[in-house]
């Protein structure tokens, strides 16, 4: 099998898994942008809308309107700056956390049942398999 053709197998597994990933866990209907923004805060802690926009690689206007959803949802709240007045820090509610809590264990259910599945010698191998695409992942 040529190079190609597993670069593209591979891209095409790994989407695979991930949409089905989501699906899976996904209880409260959240959108990829409103879950990324509560991971990077559940993660970092609070940020400002200009900190989550350039972490995430989008628009300032895209993260705001991303925050002001989560914000009417009850699922981050505002915080004052500690030291510039002129902005707003945001942060996970207990709602939010709760929210973080629900999607992750969503995730490890699927994953363990599916992964429960395989044969012992195929889970093995999945081990070998993401330390290397973890790898790839960090790569240059």
């Amino acid at each position: 099998m040529s190079l190609e053709t597993v670069v593209t197998e591979l891209s095409l597994a790994i989407g695979q898994l991930l949409r089905r990933l989501r699906a899976e866990s996904n209880p409260d209907g959240l959108t990829w942008s409103q879950t990324v923004a509560l991971s990077r805060l559940e993660k970092m802690g609070p940020m400002t809308t200009a900190d989550l926009a350039r972490a995430e690689s989008v628009k300032p206007q895209s993260m705001g309107a991303t925050l002001a959803e989560l914000e009417r949802d009850n699922l981050v709240e505002r915080h004052p700056h500690p030291t510039d007045g002129r902005q707003v820090l945001f942060a996970l509610t207990v709602k939010g956390i709760e929210a973080r809590r629900k999607r992750h264990a969503a995730k490890q259910k699927w994953l363990l049942a599916a992964m429960a599945m395989l044969e012992p010698s195929e889970r093995q191998t999945l081990v070998s398999a993401a330390t290397l695409i973890k790898r790839l992942g960090e790569a240059d």
